[in-house]
């Protein structure tokens, strides 16, 4: 099998027209990571753990709502609208101080938060409602747990099956082809895995973090060294084509 750069010039353009938007995908995936999880969390003095750990672990000690004006949804309502819901929250959402608040959540979060929005949000339209979010904060479901995992497992294994093959079509060294087209597997495996046993207990949210990093690095090695070596000469090519016995047979 020919190396990357003898490859004809089509599927070089091709290769590397993949990998330039698997990349930007990532970029976007991380802002969007920042954005929902870590700068929410950072206003209200939390890291990135203590981030994890409420979205996979939930707040025994706090209700969703509460999390949630505290975090991702912090930017959306004004500090003394946040400070009336809260207090009223705190007080057990009595159904005698709904009207109170009503018109808080009227003008700021039923527009999206609505049983006709289409939105995979819960609805906040009504007092019946509002009473399933004033709960204590449990984290996701086991069934929303097994829905996102699923996804996840196929959508990512997909990904580095693509980038996996261009990158295993390089002239690093062998065993360092085979540990970088395994490694990120068997990160996907810690990190879902770790979202899972976070859900039971917040100490494990520590490998969710550790195993996107290190899945990060690895997609980035197999960004970067295919690209490199299609265009400019590779200077740690451990050997010639057709001597490679990674690829013998």
């Amino acid at each position: 099998m020919s190396d990357l750069r003898a490859l004809p010039l089509t599927f070089r353009a091709l290769f590397t027209s993949f990998l330039i938007l698997i990349g930007l995908g990532y970029l976007m995936a991380l802002s969007y990571l920042f954005l929902v999880v870590v700068e929410p969390h950072q206003k209200n003095g939390m890291g990135l753990i203590a981030g994890i750990d409420m979205k996979y672990h939930g707040r025994p000690d706090s209700s969703r709502l509460e999390a949630a004006l505290r975090g991702q949804m912090a930017d959306r309502i004004d500090q003394a609208d946040r400070d009336r819901i809260l207090e009223w929250v705190r007080r057990g959402a009595p159904q005698s101080g709904y009207e109170s608040v009503k018109p808080i959540f009227a003008s700021r979060c039923v527009a999206c938060h609505n049983p006709r929005s289409g939105l995979s949000v819960p609805p906040l339209d009504s007092y019946a409602a509002l009473r399933k979010v004033t709960q204590t904060d449990q984290g996701p479901t086991i069934t929303q747990l097994a829905r996102v995992s699923h996804v996840h497992l196929f959508g990512i294994s997909i990904i580095f099956l693509l980038t996996g093959a261009i990158f295993a079509l390089s002239r690093i060294t062998p065993w360092i082809r085979i540990v970088f087209v395994v490694i990120p597997y068997l990160s996907i495996l810690a990190d879902i895995g770790s979202w899972w046993l976070t859900k039971f207990n917040p100490v494990f949210g520590i490998i969710v973090v550790i195993s996107g990093a290190v899945m990060g690095l690895v997609l980035a090695c197999q960004i970067f060294i295919p690209l490199w070596e299609m265009w400019l000469p590779s200077p740690w090519a451990s050997d010639h084509p057709g001597r490679d016995p990674a690829r013998a047979g």
